[in-house]
C-alpha cells in the first residue's frame, strides 16, 4: 500500500504541471489590465507601464511562467498585487475557515444523505422512499446561492435565531454548512440508495434472511458495509468538489474562506493569488482522490493495489 501511495503521489507532478500550465495561460488570455487596476484609474500611461514591469508583465509569456513556476517548486507563490503580502501568507489565513467550512459540509452530507438513502433503499416504494428522493432531486436542482438567501431570510431575518455572515463560533457556521452540504447529501443519498437496492437483491442477502438474522442485522451487517464502495467514490468526489465549490457559499456568506479571497483577486486581476488559490484547490482535489482509492482498499479486502 504505501509504495502505491508513493507512486500516486509522484504521478500527481505531470498532472499539477498541466494545471498550471492552463491556470496561466487561461488568466493571460481574460480581458483586463491588472497594471491598470493596481495603478489606478486616474494613472498616466507611463505609471501604468512602470507598475506593469515591477509586477512582471511586461516580459514574454513563457518567460513568467517559468519564473513563476520555479518560484512555486521553492515554495514561493509570488506577491498579492492588491495587498502586496505574500501568496502564502493568505493563503494561511483562509485555508482553516474553508477546510472548516467544507469537514462541516461533509458531514452533514454523509449523515443526512446515507441514512436517508438507507432508510429509503430498506423501505422501498414507501412513503418515506418517494419523499425522501423528491426532496433528494430538488436538493441537487437548488441553486446555492439561493437556498443559502433563503435561509439567511428564514434563520438569521425572520427568526433571529443565526449570524448572517462572518466566521465566529458554531453558530456562524450552520447557515454556509448547511447550504454548502445540501447538494451533496441529496446526491450522495440517491447514490446509497441505488446502491443498497442492489446489494439487497443478491443471494447472499437473501440467504442472510434464510439463516433467521434480524432484518437490523441484515442491513447494517451484510448490506451497508458491502454498498459502501460507490458511497465512498461519491463522497471522496463531493468533498473534492465542496472545497473549490465553496467560492458561492462564502461569497453569500461573506465567509473568509479560500473563496471568497479567490472572487476578490478576480474582481482585481489579483494573478499571484489567482494562480496560487487554483494550484491549491488543483492539489487538494488530486489528495483527496487518493485518500478515497485507499479507502477503497480498506473498505474491501478484495481490493489490493499490490
Amino acid at each position: 500500500m504505501l509504495g502505491y501511495i508513493c507512486r500516486r503521489l509522484l504521478y500527481m507532478t505531470p498532472i499539477l504541471f498541466g494545471v498550471s500550465v492552463v491556470i496561466f495561460l487561461l488568466l493571460h488570455l481574460v480581458p483586463g489590465d491588472p497594471a491598470r487596476l493596481v495603478a489606478g484609474i486616474d494613472a498616466t500611461k507611463e505609471d501604468v507601464e512602470i507598475v506593469r514591469t515591477s509586477l512582471g508583465l511586461d516580459r514574454p509569456l513563457p518567460v513568467q511562467y517559468v519564473s513563476w513556476l520555479g518560484n512555486v517548486f521553492r515554495g514561493d507563490l509570488g506577491r498579492s498585487a492588491r495587498t502586496h503580502r505574500p501568496v502564502t501568507h493568505e493563503l494561511r489565513l483562509t485555508i482553516p475557515a474553508t477546510v472548516e467550512l467544507t469537514i462541516s459540509a461533509i458531514a452533514i452530507a454523509v449523515l443526512i444523505g446515507v441514512a436517508a438513502g438507507i432508510v429509503a433503499a430498506v423501505r422501498r416504494n414507501s412513503a418515506f422512499d418517494y419523499s425522501s428522493m423528491i426532496v433528494a432531486l430538488l436538493g441537487v436542482c437548488t441553486p446555492s446561492f439561493w437556498l443559502g438567501l433563503m435561509l439567511m431570510l428564514l434563520f438569521a431575518v425572520k427568526l433571529d435565531l443565526l449570524p448572517t455572515t462572518g466566521r465566529g463560533g458554531w453558530e456562524n457556521l450552520v447557515l454556509p454548512a448547511v447550504t454548502l452540504g445540501a447538494g451533496a447529501a441529496a446526491i450522495i443519498a440517491r447514490v446509497t440508495r441505488s446502491s443498497m437496492l442492489e446489494v439487497l437483491g443478491t443471494d447472499y442477502i437473501r440467504t442472510a434472511h434464510a439463516k433467521g438474522l434480524s432484518e437490523r442485522a441484515v442491513v447494517l451487517r451484510h448490506a451497508v458495509k458491502n454498498a459502501l464502495i460507490p458511497v465512498i467514490t461519491v463522497i471522496g468526489l463531493e468533498f473534492g468538489y465542496l472545497l473549490a465549490g465553496a467560492v458561492v457559499t462564502e461569497t453569500v456568506f461573506a465567509y473568509p474562506g479560500v473563496g471568497r479571497l479567490l472572487v476578490e483577486a478576480i474582481e482585481f486581476r489579483d494573478y499571484p493569488v489567482i494562480q496560487g488559490a487554483l494550484l491549491l484547490l488543483a492539489l487538494q482535489f488530486a489528495l483527496v482522490n487518493l485518500v478515497v482509492d485507499v479507502l477503497y482498499a480498506c473498505s474491501d479486502p478484495r481490493i489490493s493495489y499490490e
